[in-house]
C-alpha cells in the first residue's frame, strides 16, 4: 500500500522535467497528475496581455460594478444611521489600501496568476497542501458572478418600468448576462478584454455623474422634498427594517463595503497575462483604488441628498435607479439612466469572469481538480473555455438555489465572508515571512508592520462577529443570521475534506503519493505542480 503521509515537495530549475532532465528515475504519465504537460502551452502573446490602462480597467471593472449601485442600501438599513454609513465606507478605503499593500509585497515577488492561490502556498507548507485546498473550495463553489449577473437582471426590470424584487424573471436575466460574458471570453476572447475596457470607461463616467447629480441636488435640484438626512447626522433610526446597530450589524455593513471595493486585487488574479507585472501593478492598482475610493464616498453622500431614509432602506438592488427618479423625475430619459447602471453591471460581470476563471484554470494547470487537463485546457479558441464554463456552472447554481424574493445582499454576504479568512491568514503569513529569516524573503515592495496587522485584524473582526446573535435571530433581510458565516466555513472546511481525499485516501487506495514541485523562475518568481508519482507496494 501507498503510504499516505510519503508527500514530497521537489524543487526544480526552470525547463527541468522530472525523470528527463534532472536524473531522476523516469515516472508513467497518469491523467490527471500530469495535466501539464511540456506540449500544453499557456502563454500568450504580448497582444493579449494587460497593460497599465487594461489593468486599470481590470481593477475598477470588478470594483465599480454591483456594490456603489446596490449595497447602499443594505449598509445604512443595517447601521440605520447616515454619518455611521459613510464613516464605514472611508475604513472601506483605508483597509483597501491596506490589503493592497500586503498584495502588493506578495504580487511583485510572485507575479504568477492565481493571486491568493500561490500567497498561501508559498507561506502554509505543513499539512502539505491544505491551504491551497481550502482556497480553491472557496474560490470554485464561492467565486461567483451570481451578485452583480443579479443586480444587472434587477436594473435592466427597473429600467422597462418593473420594481418586481428578485424573483425568477431578473434570475433569467441574470443568467442570460453571465452566459453571454462567458461565451464572448471563451470564443472572442480580444473582444471581452476590449469590451470591460471600453465599459470600465463607461460606469466611471456614470458614476461621476451620480456625484455631480449629488452635488445638484445638495442645491436643491431634485423632484422630491429635501430629506434633510445630514441634519443629526448620527442620530440611530430603529424599528423594522433596520439593524439598530451593533457588533453583528456593522460587521455585516462593513462586509457589504468589502464587497463594493472588492476587485482591487483582481489584477493579481491574472499576472501571468500582464506586461512586465511588477511595473503594471505598482502602477495601476494604487491609481484604481485612489480613483475609485474617493468616488464611493461622493456617490453615498448624494445618495443621502436625494433619498429619504426609509427609502433607502428599502430600496434593496435599485439604490442608484432610485437616485434617478427622485432627481430627474420619471420621465423616460430618467427611466433609460438605470439601463447604463445594468450596462456598468454588465461590465463587472466581464471582470469577475475574466479573472476568476484564470484563477480556476491555475488550479487544474497544477492537477487540482477531477480531470486537470480537461479544466486547464484553452481549446478551441486559446482561451480558458472549461475553466469559463466551471465558473458560469456554479453562477447559475447560486442565482437559482436561494427562495424567490429578496436574495441580493444574502449572495453578496455568502460571497464575500469566506475572503475574510484567507485574507486574514494571507495577512499573518506575510508577517511571518518578513520575520523569519530562513524564509529568505525578498520582494521588491515592502508592507510595513502596522498596515498589516491593521488588514489582518479587520478581517478577523469580520470572520467572527456574524457568528453572534443580533437583537432578532435575524438580519435584516430575515435570513437566520447565521445561515451565510455557516455557509462561508463549511465551504472552507470541505477544503479540508476534499485534501483529505486528495492527499489521503486516493493516494492510498491508488498507490501513489503526490509530489509538489516548486520552481524557482529565472526572476526569482516560484511556480507550484503537482504530481501523482506511483509507488512500489510493499510485497
Amino acid at each position: 500500500m501507498a503510504d499516505s503521509k510519503d508527500l514530497e515537495f521537489k524543487t526544480v530549475a526552470e525547463g527541468e522535467r522530472p525523470g528527463r532532465d534532472s536524473g531522476e528515475e523516469p515516472v508513467p504519465a497518469y491523467t490527471d497528475g500530469e495535466s501539464v504537460k511540456d506540449e500544453q502551452l499557456f502563454q500568450y502573446s504580448d497582444s493579449r496581455k494587460l497593460g497599465v490602462t487594461s489593468a486599470v480597467f481590470l481593477i475598477i471593472n470588478k470594483m465599480i460594478g454591483t456594490g456603489i449601485f446596490s449595497t447602499p442600501s443594505g449598509i445604512f438599513a443595517a447601521t440605520g444611521s447616515v454619518g455611521v454609513a459613510l464613516f464605514l465606507w472611508v475604513i472601506g478605503g483605508i483597509v483597501t489600501f491596506a490589503g493592497l499593500s500586503v498584495y502588493l509585497e506578495f504580487g511583485l515577488q510572485i507575479p504568477l496568476s492565481g493571486g491568493e492561490k500561490n500567497y498561501l502556498e508559498r507561506v502554509y507548507r505543513h499539512p502539505k497542501y491544505v491551504a491551497t485546498s481550502v482556497f480553491l473550495s472557496q474560490m470554485i463553489l464561492l467565486g461567483f458572478s451570481s451578485g452583480n449577473s443579479l443586480a444587472f437582471g434587477r436594473y435592466v426590470l427597473f429600467a422597462s418600468g418593473s420594481d418586481e424584487p428578485d424573483g425568477w424573471i431578473a434570475r433569467g436575466i441574470a443568467i442570460a448576462c453571465v452566459t453571454f460574458s462567458v461565451l464572448l471570453h471563451g470564443i472572442f476572447p480580444k473582444w471581452g478584454m476590449r469590451l470591460f475596457d471600453v465599459l470600465g470607461v463607461f460606469k466611471v463616467i456614470i458614476l461621476i455623474f451620480i456625484v455631480f447629480s449629488g452635488f445638484a441636488a445638495l442645491a436643491g435640484h431634485r423632484r422630491v422634498p429635501n430629506p434633510r438626512n445630514f441634519d443629526n447626522a448620527f442620530r440611530l433610526e430603529e424599528g423594522d427594517g433596520y439593524g439598530g446597530g451593533g457588533a453583528y450589524a456593522y460587521a455585516t455593513a462593513l462586509l457589504r463595503i468589502v464587497y463594493s471595493y472588492k476587485g482591487w486585487e483582481n489584477a493579481n488574479y491574472v499576472l501571468g497575462e500582464v506586461k512586465d507585472p511588477r511595473k503594471t501593478l505598482r502602477v495601476a492598482a494604487p491609481l484604481a483604488i485612489g480613483g475609485v475610493t474617493i468616488l464611493y464616498v461622493l456617490a453615498n453622500v448624494a445618495y443621502f441628498a436625494a433619498i429619504s431614509k426609509s427609502d433607502l432602506a428599502k430600496s434593496e438592488v435599485i439604490v442608484a435607479g432610485l437616485f434617478f427618479r427622485n432627481v430627474f423625475g420619471d420621465s423616460a430619459g430618467a427611466r433609460s439612466l438605470p439601463a447604463f447602471v445594468a450596462l456598468s453591471n454588465l461590465g463587472n460581470v466581464l471582470a469577475v469572469s475574466f479573472a476568476h476563471s484564470r484563477v480556476n484554470q491555475e488550479f487544474a494547470k497544477e492537477g487540482l481538480l477531477p480531470w486537470s487537463r480537461f479544466w486547464a485546457s484553452n481549446k478551441p479558441f486559446n482561451s480558458p473555455a472549461p475553466a469559463l464554463f466551471l465558473h458560469w456552472l456554479v453562477t447559475v447554481i447560486v442565482l437559482v438555489g436561494p427562495p424567490a424574493g429578496p436574495a441580493y445582499n444574502f449572495i453578496t454576504d455568502l460571497y464575500t465572508y469566506p475572503g475574510a479568512w484567507i485574507n486574514s491568514f494571507v495577512a499573518i503569513g506575510l508577517i511571518y515571512l518578513q520575520y523569519n529569516k530562513k524564509e529568505n524573503w525578498t520582494s521588491p515592495f515592502h508592507s510595513y508592520l502596522p498596515v498589516t496587522v491593521l488588514y489582518f485584524l479587520l478581517n478577523v473582526f469580520l470572520a467572527i462577529v456574524p457568528f453572534i446573535k443580533p437583537d432578532g435571530g435575524s438580519n435584516v433581510e430575515g435570513y437566520p443570521y447565521y445561515v451565510f458565516p455557516v455557509v462561508g466555513v463549511g465551504v472552507l472546511l470541505l477544503g479540508v475534506v476534499y485534501w483529505a481525499v486528495w492527499t489521503k485516501v486516493l493516494p492510498r487506495i491508488g498507490g501513489y503519493r503526490i509530489v509538489g514541485e516548486r520552481k524557482i523562475l529565472e526572476d526569482g518568481a516560484e511556480v507550484v505542480r503537482y504530481r501523482k508519482v506511483p509507488v512500489k507496494k510493499n510485497l
